[in-house]
């Protein structure tokens, strides 16, 4: 039904206009008591053995909603109504941006993709630090896990960054379940330069710092999301730098501004005027799980490893759990998918978790690696 709808109405409509129009619907049905009671009761059926633990936390599973949907914390409730375990909002930077100018979201729809170069356009974090305490303070809908995503302000320069992300996190970090500092988005000029370990290293030291100072009662998680654009050896200082600062996770991968050996359908021309920006969707996924792997097989399990990138089915949830993420994500396959998308999901994982060696999903965790090296 719903694919039969995004050919007749979404697929027509500029893809940016159609967000923002299932963004207000989502809104909208979390609003109203009954209707979001039936439509979680429908879409969001929990699995009890899909319970997750991770960064201190508990979740009803582990599938959640990657950065980019919601960048201004403006509907957690409608998301967890459609069933994903936690909700990343953002990115998030210090000061408000109206983005990059439009047109800056596309659809590659032979490749069930996405391109983007929005450009971190959000209210800023002043505005998503009251709108998140508001809700907090009220009775949300949903009990949720809420993740921030932060990043550097455009016109910042890349000398004073650390001093931008310490700004948001000084704001954010009360309201967060966990805090995750983006490097990796393409979109913002010198962003991905921060990457680089010597620039790192002093990044997350100063974000860290912030969030203990901010926050006296409880800690909070602290992870650093990365671009699959990255050398397999930069890769692996990265997860080294992680465990050396102890920092609680890392989320593999961001979106990629590769375009040559990903296998996309979509004619070279249209991609050549597409332009800049960001990729995402299917034709990541197998470079986002060579990068988790590679992570792992460096990390174990002394950090948390999120998995993100080209995530449709649930057996793409369940490979990247046996490849060593603790937690998975998504987000353009839900563009494609629609509303039911969490619930095959879920469906699905608990068949395989049955069908499975294994008691947890805890102990699938990484499996793969165990298999190897057994």
């Amino acid at each position: 039904m719903y694919r039969f709808f995004f050919r007749l109405v979404f697929r027509r409509m500029d893809p940016e206009q159609a967000h923002h129009l299932a963004f207000a619907w989502i809104r909208l049905a979390a609003r109203i008591p009954v209707l979001r009671t039936f439509a979680a009761a429908v879409l969001a059926p929990r699995h009890k053995e899909l319970r997750t633990e991770a960064l201190g936390l508990r979740m009803h599973g582990p599938f959640g909603l990657a950065a980019g949907f919601d960048k201004n914390a403006a509907a957690i409730d409608g998301m967890a109504m459609l069933g994903f375990d936690h909700v990343e909002i953002g990115t998030v930077t210090a000061q408000p941006q109206p983005g990059n100018p439009k047109k800056r979201l596309f659809r590659l729809v032979a490749d069930r993709a996405l391109i983007n170069r929005m450009g971190f356009n959000n209210d800023g974090s002043a505005a998503v630090a009251r709108r998140l305490a508001e809700r907090n303070a009220g009775k949300p809908a949903f009990r949720t896990t809420v993740g921030v995503n932060i990043g550097k302000t455009k016109i910042v320069p890349e000398a004073e960054a650390v001093a931008d992300y310490v700004t948001s996190t000084e704001r954010l970090a009360a309201h967060a379940d966990y805090l995750v500092v983006n490097v990796s988005s393409p979109n913002t000029p010198g962003l991905r330069n921060l990457q680089a370990t010597e620039a790192l290293r002093p990044l997350l030291t100063a974000v860290r710092e912030a969030a203990d100072r901010t926050v006296t009662d409880r800690r909070v998680p602290l992870l650093v999301k990365i671009a699959p654009d990255l050398a397999d050896e930069d890769v692996d200082a990265v997860a080294d730098l992680a465990v050396e600062l102890g920092l609680d996770g890392i989320i593999a991968t961001n979106t990629t501004i590769a375009r040559d050996g990903l296998g996309l359908r979509t004619p070279q021309r249209t991609i050549e005027a597409i332009g800049a920006g960001g990729l995402s969707g299917a034709p990541l996924k197998e470079r986002s799980l060579e990068v988790l792997r590679r992570l792992y097989a460096r990390v174990g399990d002394r950090i948390t490893l999120v998995g993100v990138g080209g995530v449709e089915t649930a057996d793409d949830v369940w490979e990247r759990i046996l490849a060593g993420a603790t937690l998975v994500q998504g987000y353009s396959a839900f563009i494609y998918e629609g509303p039911f998308w969490c619930r095959a999901i879920h469906r699905g994982l608990a068949e395989r978790l049955a069908a499975s060696p294994y008691a947890t999903l805890a102990d699938a965790v990484g499996a793969e690696h165990r298999k190897v090296t057994a």
